[in-house]
């Protein structure tokens, strides 16, 4: 009992309180996170839409949240957080809303690009948030406690949402703005604005110039290290993104049923809930980017055996090994992503690494379509597969240059400048001396 005590007070213990306010917003947000898992569902069943129709609905909810990320990401740095965030949240239930009462398509289209848009644009106001707030030391563990509470949200909400479905599909947009705007009181109640003053800037009093302002997308494109690991990132979210489009597909040819699909995906919630809280001891003192190597390859390894799967049971199997190596990239992803962010740029490196996922959502249901159409479905796991080997050896040739762009950015004062333009001296235990201590997952069940 002892060892069980001092393992939770080692995982939950010392975090500051505004994180449990967050944490808690984001739980009661992702319980209530119906409408995008029956989307697809109810346009076709309840709207009559067809296919096409309905895929057109859903990529412009893709376009809304490639650009709320963006404009998102500004406001954060220019407007502040909190406003931010409490905009995003209050637009997105209103649109939330707004498309339950939609009826005619054109109606139906622009509601699900102005709810992706507001709903997207939360995502770097809630990462900058986390950052401020939790010292570097706890952010490991602080996201994979947020990562934890988006599994756990999303595994009820799926189930939940079919029973709400039953008594009509209305109550999936009701409830669903209902949860968004709860979070929304958390945050005006009990959330401050946590942006801290930088240089130049007096307390509450934006300054009237600087890099924040000028230059800030500059700065951005000339980061070649930040870049380097969006790409990264942007190349295993194609990967992981394949279980949303090509795997229902792929189990369908199988003679699997849809509701086989869901019993297997769930396995990715659970497995996710039960065990992401022990991942930080798990990584904790390890290198990052040998963990998220390790990630990519064992998400390879998943995607790629599902060439070979044919039964219920084989593709459970499939979706346990990439969880697992979902569960290995989610934490070092996230505090590195933090550590790599400019405290003045904070939002728009945010906004810029989101972009990334929203990009693979538009694009990973089309590329992994056309491959498996014109290439066959054994060519498009196995290429999963070869894109995760690849992607593991790049993270363990960018991994040096990452940690030592962390370290030059702890230093007090450093002030931002391209990337490009520096190439501070490596020690040679960089990467040794920038380990992270505690553990956290990725920000977002993303794309959600």
């Amino acid at each position: 009992m002892r060892t069980v005590r001092g393992w939770f007070r080692e995982t939950t213990g010392g975090l500051p309180r505004t994180f449990w306010y967050l944490w808690t917003g984001t739980l009661i947000n992702r319980l209530g996170s119906f409408v995008l898992v029956f989307l697809a569902i109810y346009l076709t069943q309840a709207r009559h839409f067809s296919a096409a129709q309905a895929g057109l609905v859903m990529g412009l909810w893709g376009v809304g949240g490639a650009v709320g990320t963006t404009v998102g990401g500004t406001l954060v740095d220019r407007w502040g957080r909190r406003p931010t965030l409490l905009t995003a949240h209050l637009g997105a239930a209103t649109m939330m809303l707004t498309l339950g009462f939609a009826r005619p398509l054109w109606a139906v289209a622009v509601g699900a690009l102005l709810l992706g848009t507001f709903a997207e644009a939360a995502r770097p106001a809630f990462g900058a948030m986390m950052i401020d707030v939790v010292p570097e030391r706890d952010r490991l563990r602080a996201f994979s406690l947020n990562y934890w509470a988006i599994n756990l949200g999303f595994a009820c909400a799926a189930v939940l949402a079919g029973l709400a479905a039953e008594a009509g599909y209305l109550l999936l947009f009701v409830v669903d703005a209902a949860t968004t705007l709860v979070t929304a009181l958390i945050i005006f109640v009990k959330v401050g604005e946590t942006r801290r003053p930088t240089a130049g800037t007096a307390q509450g009093v934006p300054a009237p110039a600087g890099p924040p302002r000028v230059g800030a997308l500059r700065t951005i494109a000339a980061d070649r290290v930040f870049l380097g690991f969006v790409v990264l990132n942007l190349f295993g979210a194609l990967v992981f993104l394949q279980h949303l489009s090509m795997l229902p597909i792929a189990m369908g040819d199988a003679g699997l049923s849809p509701a086989t699909y869901g019993s297997v995906i769930a396995l990715n919630g659970v497995l996710i809930v039960v065990g992401q809280l022990f991942v930080p001891r798990l990584i904790r003192g390890r290198s990052r980017s040998h963990v998220l190597a390790l990630a990519s390859v064992v998400m390879g390894v998943g995607f790629g055996l599902t060439a070979f799967a044919d039964a219920a049971w084989f593709f459970g199997l499939t979706v346990l090994i990439w969880t697992l190596g979902e569960m290995l990239n989610s934490p070092s992803n996230a505090t590195l992503i933090a550590e790599l962010s400019p405290a003045e740029l904070r939002g728009r490196y945010q906004g810029v690494f989101s972009l990334s996922w929203q990009v693979a959502g538009a694009v990973a249901p089309l590329l992994g379509g056309l491959v498996r159409e014109h290439a066959g479905n054994a060519t498009l796991w196995l290429g999963c597969a070869g894109i995760g080997a690849a992607t593991a050896l790049a993270h363990l040739l960018s991994g040096p240059a990452r940690e030592r762009r962390a370290a030059r950015l702890r230093r007090p004062g450093t002030p931002v400048v391209p990337v490009a333009a520096v190439a501070p001296p490596a020690p040679p235990s960089a990467e040794a001396g920038v380990r992270s201590a505690p553990a956290e997952p990725v920000t977002a069940r993303t794309p959600a």
